[in-house]
């Protein structure tokens, strides 16, 4: 029995100096609260820097504010000097697709080329109505609304179920293209 003692204070003691994982240690979330991993996963019901949406509030939003501008979030691999999504990316009508904007972990030079696509779609309001959407079950249109606000901009929504949820509704989707990056050849 007082082996058992002693084996169970070393066995605490040594608990009790393990460090405390660091915010991020996980892996899951960086040091700043974005999202780094396991991006297809289920994403949380608020947002603290955004007005969630359904497709129908979106709908609403859009007859109410026909200058909203619609960002899709969705990643396309850079590699080389050029996008590499094999397959067609479809996304809502009028979006400007900001590929990897959502990104957990962005190098400076693709931070400066999302911060100027926002500068040029917005015309430079940090007022001007954002609407940010992935896919379903992705946290990369989370980050990229996350980023924005961290950035000053204030009129943010996220259509939470993305893509999915939009075509659910009935709505229809078309073709589209990333926002040109004119960054450094770094792979992504």
């Amino acid at each position: 029995m007082n082996r058992l003692v002693r084996v169970t204070w070393l066995c605490m003691a040594t608990l009790m100096l393990q460090p405390v994982p660091a915010r991020g240690a996980d892996g899951l979330f960086n040091e700043d609260g974005y999202r780094a991993g396991l991006y297809r996963s289920p994403t949380p019901l608020e947002h603290e820097d955004a007005q969630v949406l359904e497709p129908e509030g979106l709908l609403q939003l859009l007859r109410e504010q026909p200058g909203v501008v619609l960002i899709d979030a969705y990643r396309n691999p850079w590699l080389h000097g050029r996008y590499t999504l094999p397959e067609e990316h479809r996304n809502l009508p009028g979006s400007l697709w900001l590929a990897n904007c959502g990104d957990g972990n962005l190098s400076s030079d693709w931070e400066r080329h999302c911060r100027e696509a926002l500068q040029q779609a917005t015309r430079g309001n940090r007022a001007h109505p954002l609407v940010f959407y992935c896919r379903s079950d992705c946290w990369l249109g989370w980050n990229a609304a996350k980023r924005a606000a961290s950035w000053g901009y204030s009129r943010l929504y996220w259509l939470r179920d993305g893509i999915e949820a939009w075509e659910q509704a009935g709505q229809t989707l078309e073709p589209s293209q990333p926002v040109p990056y004119a960054g450094s050849q770094q792979e992504f």
